[in-house]
């Protein structure tokens, strides 16, 4: 079960860079597949695609940037969202309020967590208890 493992490199790859620009060619070498099997493996094994991940952890940092009192544009620039307008549409799209309504104290933010891979080395009894 070592390629849990390569997911899991891959995946801290990419929650590290969630500011910066994710390469889908580096997370895939981090997990020793193809771009298309690293996608259709991260697909199957979380239920969503890599792409909406990405912007669903990127949208959950931005509540909270925004909660701490950041202005929209410059959390917007920070996603990678080149105009207000768009990160509007996406972070509403994702919480179901307005940038600027986030920014409100009392707002509770829709927290995405980081995926981690389970570690399925470990063998399991029928009581799903684990031993070595």
């Amino acid at each position: 079960m070592e390629w849990l493992s390569r997911m899991n490199d891959a995946l801290e790859y990419v929650e590290s860079n969630l500011e910066s620009g994710i390469s889908y060619e580096k997370a895939a070498r981090l997990a020793c597949c193809s771009v298309y099997h690293f996608q259709r493996m991260f697909s199957y094994i979380s239920g969503i695609p890599l792409s909406e991940y990405i912007r669903r952890r990127r949208m959950t940092n931005a509540a909270f940037d925004l909660q701490q009192g950041a202005k929209v544009l410059d959390v917007a620039l920070r996603c990678g969202y080149e105009s207000p307008t768009a990160f509007n549409r996406a972070f509403q799209s994702v919480h179901g309020v307005t940038p600027s309504a986030a920014q409100r104290t009392g707002y509770g933010a829709k927290i995405i967590p980081a995926h981690q891979l389970p570690n399925l080395n470990k063998r399991r009894r029928g009581n799903g208890i684990p031993y070595y």
